[in-house]
C-alpha cells in the first residue's frame, strides 16, 4: 500500500463520519484561534507600547520629581515633590556641563477648562518652551509654534492639540481665533498634527492624550496660572540626547550635574528619577508578555482537550473497523501499515483543525480590534507554528489507538462481532 493509497483511505475514511469529524475538528480549531488570537493580542500591545513611545520623541530621557512625604509620615508617588526648578532644566542646557544633550524642555501642567464663544472643554493645559515641539517630535497641522518672544514675553498664546482644538472649534481653523483658559483670553496661534494617546507621565506633561492638551509659555504659565512659591518648580524635563548612541552618556551626565545641583542628595536615593525610552518600553512589555503567556496557557488547554477528541474518536473508530483490520492483516498487512493508515487520519482530523483554526483566528484578528479597541497582530510565524502543533497534536494523540490497532492478531479481529 502506497502513501498515496494511504491517504486517500484515510481520506474517506474521515469524510464517511462528517459530524463527528467535524465536531473532532472543531476542538481543535477553537484552541488554534484562541491561541494566535492570545499571541496576536500581545504582540499588538507590545506594537502600541513601541508606537506610544516612540510619540514621546526621539533619544528622549524623562525626568521627574521624588516622592512628597505628608502629615504622618505617609510618603506619595515619584513625581509627588516639587524638587525639580526652571534652574535645572536651564543648566542640562548647557554644553559645557552636558554636552552629549541636544536639547531640554521642562513643562507644568493643570486640568483647566478652556472656553471659545459657547464651547467649553476641560483638558491638560501645559506650560512650557519652544524647545517642546522638538524634543517631543511634534509637528504642526496649522499655524506655527512657541517662539523666543513668546517666552520672553509671557505671551497669551496657545497652541492646541488636534483633539482640543476639534472640540473648541469644529470644522472651522482655530488660529487667530481667542479662547479663554481660566478665565484669562488667549489667542490661537497654531495646532498641533496628531500624535494619538499615551498615559500616565509618558504624555506631555503627564497629559493622558497627546492629542488633547493646550500648550501655552512657561512664563506665561508660571505668571498666570500657578504663580505663588510654586511658579518656579516644573513637574517634567523632557531632554534629548543628541543621538541614540550617547543615551547612556547623556544619562550620567544629567544624573551628575543634578546630583551636583541639589547638593547632599544622596546619590543612592535621589530626590529624581530618570526614565528613559528603554525602560518604559521594557516595563510595559513585560507586563504584556506576562499575561500573553497566562492567556495562551489557558488556550492551550483547550488544545487539549481537543487532542483528547482526537483520541477519543479513534479509538471509536478501531472499535468500529476491527474486521476491516484483521482482514487487511490476512491479506498480509503488516503492523507498520495499520498503524500508518490511522495515523495519517489523526493527522487529517488535526490538519483540517488547524488550517480552519489559523483562518478563525485571521479573520478574527481582522473584525476584533475596532469592538475592543485594542489591536492585534497577525504573527506569520505563529500561525504556521500553531498548524504544525494542530497536526503534531493528531499524531501524538493518534499513536495509542494506531498502536492497539496494529497489535490487533488476525484471527481475534476477523472472529469479532
Amino acid at each position: 500500500m502506497t502513501w498515496w493509497d494511504t491517504l486517500r483511505t484515510g481520506v474517506d475514511a474521515v469524510r464517511t463520519h462528517r459530524l463527528r469529524s467535524g465536531l473532532t475538528v472543531l476542538g481543535i480549531l477553537i484552541g488554534i484561534a484562541a491561541v494566535i488570537l492570545t499571541v496576536g493580542l500581545g504582540l499588538g500591545a507590545q506594537q502600541r507600547v513601541n508606537e506610544q513611545v516612540q510619540a514621546l520623541g526621539t533619544n528622549l530621557l524623562i525626568i521627574s520629581p521624588g516622592s512628597a512625604t505628608g502629615a504622618g509620615g505617609i510618603r506619595g508617588g515619584l513625581g509627588s515633590a516639587s524638587t525639580l526648578t526652571q534652574a535645572d532644566a536651564d543648566a542640562l542646557g548647557s554644553k559645557v556641563a552636558a554636552p552629549d544633550i541636544a536639547a531640554v524642555a521642562s513643562t507644568t501642567s493643570s486640568s483647566q477648562t478652556l472656553q471659545a464663544g459657547s464651547a467649553n472643554w476641560t483638558n491638560t493645559v501645559v506650560g512650557t518652551q519652544p524647545s517642546w515641539a522638538s524634543v517631543r517630535a511634534r509637528t504642526m497641522s496649522d499655524g506655527r509654534f512657541l517662539s523666543d518672544d513668546d517666552q520672553r514675553s509671557a505671551a497669551t498664546v496657545t497652541v492646541l492639540g488636534a483633539t482640543t482644538a476639534q472640540e473648541l472649534f469644529g470644522a472651522v481653523s482655530p488660529v487667530g481665533q481667542s479662547i479663554t483658559i481660566n478665565a484669562k483670553p488667549f489667542t490661537v496661534i497654531g495646532v498641533l498634527a496628531s500624535a494619538g494617546g499615551t498615559g500616565g507621565t509618558c504624555g506631555a506633561g503627564g497629559a493622558a492624550n497627546n492629542d488633547d492638551q493646550a500648550i501655552i509659555p512657561m512664563t506665561t504659565a508660571q505668571q498666570r496660572l500657578v504663580g505663588g512659591t510654586g511658579r518656579l518648580s516644573v513637574q517634567t524635563i523632557f531632554v534629548q540626547a543628541t543621538s541614540p548612541a550617547v543615551l547612556s552618556a547623556a544619562y550620567q551626565e544629567m544624573n551628575a550635574l543634578l546630583l551636583a545641583l541639589h547638593g547632599g542628595t544622596d546619590a543612592t536615593s535621589p530626590d529624581f528619577t530618570i526614565t528613559t525610552q528603554e525602560a518604559l518600553v521594557t516595563t510595559a512589555n513585560s507586563v504584556n508578555r506576562t499575561l500573553t503567556i497566562l492567556l495562551g496557557g489557558i488556550a492551550g488547554i483547550s488544545l487539549l482537550v481537543g487532542g483528547i477528541g482526537v483520541m477519543n474518536i479513534m479509538l471509536v473508530s478501531v472499535t468500529e473497523r476491527i474486521r476491516e483490520i484483521g482482514l487487511r492483516k490476512a491479506l498480509g498487512a503488516r503492523p507498520r501499515l495499520i498503524r500508518r493508515q490511522f495515523l495519517v487520519e489523526a493527522s487529517l482530523l488535526g490538519l483540517a483543525g488547524g488550517v480552519l483554526g489559523a483562518g478563525t483566528g485571521i479573520l478574527g484578528a481582522r473584525l476584533l480590534p475596532p469592538l475592543i479597541s485594542n489591536p492585534i497582530a497577525v504573527s506569520v510565524p505563529a500561525i504556521a507554528a500553531a498548524v504544525v502543533v494542530a497536526i503534531g497534536i493528531g499524531l501524538a494523540f493518534g499513536v495509542y489507538p494506531a498502536s492497539r490497532a496494529a497489535r490487533l492478531a488476525p484471527i481475534d479481529a476477523l472472529r469479532s462481532e
